[in-house]
């Protein structure tokens, strides 16, 4: 029942505070004394972020890409909110689990980046 209110009240935060956050960081990140040049700095945030979206985007579209996705067989679902899109598609892939649009789209994410999905399978913590 708090999913009904949680909800919400983190969309309205996350909006109101998002770009008061990245300007903050934009502004910061040259000044922290940390490893690495500025760029490199700046690039480790970027990419946190966009891993960031891409496990949100595995959890709110969990159940257009497990029909869209995957075969009916697979183990190695979307939704899990510590995992990327490209994650599940390398275990699916690993399992041969795909559905022709799943092959398509690992084949696709390949071409920009060649073994994308298999580099991308992240491992549970022990």
């Amino acid at each position: 029942m708090w999913g009904f209110l949680l909800l919400p009240l983190s969309l309205i935060l996350f909006f109101l505070t998002a770009a008061i956050g990245w300007g903050y960081a934009m502004v910061v990140i040259p000044f922290k004394r940390s490893q690495g040049s500025i760029l490199w700095r700046w690039h480790h945030y970027w990419l946190r972020l966009a891993v960031s979206i891409d496990q949100l985007g595995n959890v709110l579209l969990q159940y257009l890409l497990n029909d869209l996705l995957l075969c009916s067989r697979s183990t190695n679902r979307f939704g899990h909110e510590d995992e990327t899109i490209s994650s599940v598609l390398g275990k699916n892939q690993k399992n041969n689990s795909l559905s022709g649009v799943g092959k398509f789209l690992s084949r696709f994410l390949d071409l920009l980046d060649p073994n994308h999905v298999l580099n991308s399978i992240e491992h549970p913590q022990d």
